[in-house]
């Protein structure tokens, strides 16, 4: 019998989840993230201070809810970074396909397509990927990560035919208009996606920045409206 030995950083886990992947899913949320984005709702998944678990602790965790899923529910690996974790994901994967359990994973694709991450997401039966910005420029300014490097990670899983999600946080006073959105249309059009969702920025994490003694560089923005977040995903399915 094979041996789990890695080990991962886990934040927190979410049962239930319908937002994350077909059907009702099961969230794990890992820990590590190497972006800042001035956006982000979940500071305290930047560093690892979770709880070190084993693949065979997570698995165990979710077959409890294996009636649940039925025909599409399943396992969703998200964060932080879960790719950062690749390997450990690979771990739990061959668990979880001898239970007959598939996983997604939402990820910012800001990681090295080293063997693991390739392995993780061609495993997958779902990729949700987290579009941030469409170009070097506003993606250094904004996410402080390396543009270059999220395009390979897209261009592999539109190249692998792998189920393909796109999501954008739309942030007012940053990417809120229909030039902007043009921009994100134009990078996405390069890819073969499943569908394309936006996100309203919320400030339901504030707090979690007071608590850490972080510094909130949105602190002065407001939620984006419902209505207005209607208007622009109408827009964005126009253009692509």
């Amino acid at each position: 019998m094979k041996n789990y030995n890695i080990k991962a950083d886990i934040h927190s886990f979410e049962s239930f989840a319908a937002l994350d992947g077909d059907g009702i899913r099961y969230g794990v949320f890992f820990t590590g993230c190497p972006l800042r984005c001035v956006y982000c709702h979940n500071p305290d998944t930047w560093k690892n201070s979770g709880r070190e678990m084993s693949a065979e602790e997570i698995y165990k965790k979710v077959r409890r809810y294996k009636p649940y899923f039925k025909d599409k529910g399943g396992v969703t690996f998200t964060g932080g970074e879960p790719l950062l974790n690749a390997d450990f994901i690979c771990e739990c994967a061959s668990l979880l396909k001898n239970d007959g359990i598939n996983y997604a994973v939402d990820t910012s694709g800001c990681v090295e397509l080293s063997e693991s991450v390739k392995k993780a997401v061609s495993d997958a039966e779902l990729i949700i990927l987290d579009l941030k910005f469409p170009n070097e420029n506003s993606y250094k300014k904004y996410t402080g990560g390396d543009f270059e490097k999220f395009r390979n990670f897209a261009l592999f899983c539109s190249e692998s035919a792998k189920r393909l999600w796109l999501r954008t946080v739309i942030v007012p006073g940053i990417n809120d208009s229909e030039e902007k959105l043009s921009e994100y249309a134009k990078f996405a059009k390069t890819l073969k996606f499943e569908k394309y969702e936006l996100l309203g920025f919320h400030t339901m994490g504030f707090f979690k920045y007071e608590k850490l003694g972080i510094e909130n560089p949105l602190n002065q923005t407001a939620p984006l409206e419902e209505e207005k977040l209607k208007e622009l995903q109408k827009y964005l399915n126009t253009l692509i």
